[in-house]
């Protein structure tokens, strides 16, 4: 393990047992090192941010917070893009024994709305008025919620609500506050996190300090970042996956995090800032593979010899790492082939990431294997893992010595993992979950002997672990979202224009849906648009499509923004048992339909 035990300061980390003491032993151990690089906007510049600083200015949010009275275990909602003050609100809130409740901010307004309410939070902090009145809009009752802390003011005279303060009011408002609070233990809770499960409203995913700072422990193990080490931060910290190991780990470790403007400038900013460690879901790297073949296409030579580079360093990684390597080309001749093939293609594909990346960890979805050969050859250390909300979140990882991207590498230290009834991975370990807030059945369901059934299929061999497929019908898109398909599909067939719905999207970036049209429906929206219902081919006319996807939209607007689906597959045939695309009692069968679409959803993603 790379991390220091002692510094400066003399504590020990092996004595910190909370988040709120991780925070103030990182900022005792190397005050004066950079911290977080913050993009001013009217500089134009990365400016950093000492942990000195950090501590000052965690301390005002910290009194501010604590003027507001607040009960021991208040739910402190945020609902806040990363940056400094999403950094100082979370660690003020953890240092007065209170519960962050981490929220997506492309959720729908009454997602929101219901998390807040079940979480029965105190205090929102939220970035703009407009956010905040759009949940209000929802009527959803809210009795709890005493603050609502606006980051970004708006106009004065539209701010009728009277909990309503803006960020620069609130702080000013607690600058001479009383800071005395007994601080949190191990077992109190250091956050609850809503995830959808597979059917029904999210439930809150109750972690407490000791879940999440066994967690962080452990992973230091596996992936090992150094004090020199740059993080740049994307994925939203709601993203369990992205505040351990985003977030918290860089704190262990005392690395820089920079926090990255948008995905939309991710492709910029990782240039500029030039990380040494990225923390992603597949989607980004699905996006870079996607640049980079679309230009091979349009150049046959560029082609065979990215082809070449990549063959020849699949292989080198393969002899490295103790895997079969593919092909009869000796070490030797790919020894003396690579530093070429090495400054012609797999240094450009290095740059884009800013040249100097060590670490890119993969989570949340699967990777394709396609990609991960891709990458792993030309240079970019690609590590798998796995793990669930419901376990702080990481069960399991590849290393940069122990890489295998068919699996997803190992138990970390101190988790344990073994294989169910109908051959579901099982967990055990200090990281996993009190419970889900609130619902003492769904907790108990989770559990068996003890163990948390994550749902998933897989084998171990050799100690590595492959996860085979689902056993709960959830899907998973490759930016790490889970979906309950059923719950889209019983909202779509709620409008009498769809007689069937098939809901995809699983390790894709995005949810799309198939569906069956009544012929009445077809009919009277064929004529609605001038257009001949006879014939078949104008089920893919683009007015068509787009009016049947507004439609769609319309029906699952309840739903969280990345579960609405952005594409649709139209057909006229009604699924049946006879044509083996339903079971005898009428159920879907998934990978029927797959099979029966497969064209059509390649189209579609493609598109």
């Amino acid at each position: 393990m790379s991390l220091s035990t002692t510094g400066p300061s003399g504590a020990s980390f092996d004595a910190v047992t909370t988040l709120a003491s991780l925070f103030t032993w990182r900022i005792g151990q190397t005050p004066d090192s950079t911290a977080y690089l913050g993009y001013d906007v009217v500089a134009a510049a990365w400016q950093p941010v000492s942990w000195r600083a950090m501590g000052e200015n965690t301390a005002r949010f910290r009194r501010a917070l604590n003027q507001l009275g607040l009960e021991r275990g208040a739910r402190v909602a945020l609902l806040l893009p990363n940056g400094i003050d999403a950094v100082c609100i979370d660690q003020a809130a953890l240092a007065l024994a209170c519960v962050p409740v981490p929220m997506h901010a492309l959720d729908n307004p009454g997602s929101i709305a219901y998390i807040l309410a079940d979480s029965d939070a105190a205090v929102l902090f939220i970035q703009t008025l407009a956010q905040w009145q759009a949940i209000a809009d929802t009527g959803m009752a809210l009795p709890a919620l005493r603050h609502v802390i606006l980051a970004e003011p708006g106009p004065a005279n539209a701010r009728s609500d009277a909990r309503v303060l803006t960020l620069v009011e609130w702080l000013a408002a607690g600058a001479s506050a009383d800071e005395g609070v007994n601080p949190p233990g191990p077992d109190e809770l250091a956050a609850l996190v809503y995830t959808s499960g597979t059917t029904g409203k999210p439930k809150g995913v109750m972690l407490s300090h000791d879940n999440v700072l066994s967690n962080v422990k452990a992973t230091l193990q596996r992936v090992a970042p150094v004090p020199e080490d740059v993080f740049l931060s994307f994925l939203p910290l709601s993203h369990t996956f992205e505040r351990t190991a985003g977030y918290y780990l860089p704190i262990a470790a005392g690395c820089c995090v920079a926090h990255a403007r948008s995905v939309a400038q991710l492709a910029e900013d990782m240039k500029t800032v030039r990380p040494t460690i990225l923390i992603s879901v597949p989607r980004i790297y699905e996006r870079v593979y996607s640049v980079i073949q679309g230009k091979l296409a349009t150049s046959p030579s560029r082609a065979r010899l990215f082809a070449a580079a990549q063959d020849v360093g699949w292989r080198r990684f393969s002899r490295a790492q103790g895997l079969p390597a593919t092909g009869s080309m000796p070490a030797v001749l790919d020894a003396l082939l690579w530093p070429l093939l090495d400054k012609l293609v797999a240094s450009t594909l290095r740059e884009q990431f800013g040249g100097r990346l060590r670490v890119a960890v993969s989570g949340g979805a699967a990777l394709s294997q396609a990609i991960a050969h891709c990458f792993l050859g030309l240079g970019i250390n690609i590590l798998q893992g796995y793990g669930m909300t419901e376990t702080s979140p990481v069960v399991a990882a590849n290393g940069l010595d122990d890489n295998d991207p068919a699996t997803i590498g190992r138990a970390l230290p101190g988790v344990e993992v073994r294989i169910g009834e109908n051959r579901e991975l099982q967990v055990r370990g200090r990281n996993v979950m009190r419970g889900y807030w609130k619902r003492e059945a769904d907790t108990a369901a989770a559990f068996t002997e003890g163990w948390l059934r994550t749902g998933d299929q897989a084998e171990i061999v050799d100690g590595r672990i492959r996860i085979l497929g689902r056993i709960k019908e959830i899907i998973v898109t490759s930016t790490g979202e889970k979906i309950a398909p059923a719950d889209l599909e019983l909202a779509i067939t709620s409008d009498a224009l769809f007689e069937q719905a098939y809901a995809l999207g699983d390790n894709k970036p995005f949810i799309a849906c198939a569906v069956v049209l009544s012929r009445e429906g077809w009919a009277a929206l064929a004529a609605s648009l001038g257009i001949d219902a006879q014939d078949a081919a104008n089920l893919r006319a683009a007015p068509v499509l787009a009016a049947v996807l507004q439609r769609v939209r319309s029906l699952t607007a309840a739903f969280p923004h990345y579960a609405q689906p952005k594409a649709v597959i139209l057909s006229l045939q009604p699924w049946t048992s006879e044509n083996s695309l339903l079971t005898p009692t009428l159920k879907l069968k998934r990978m029927n339909l797959a099979n029966h679409f497969a064209d059509d959803i390649e189209r579609t993603y493609r598109r």
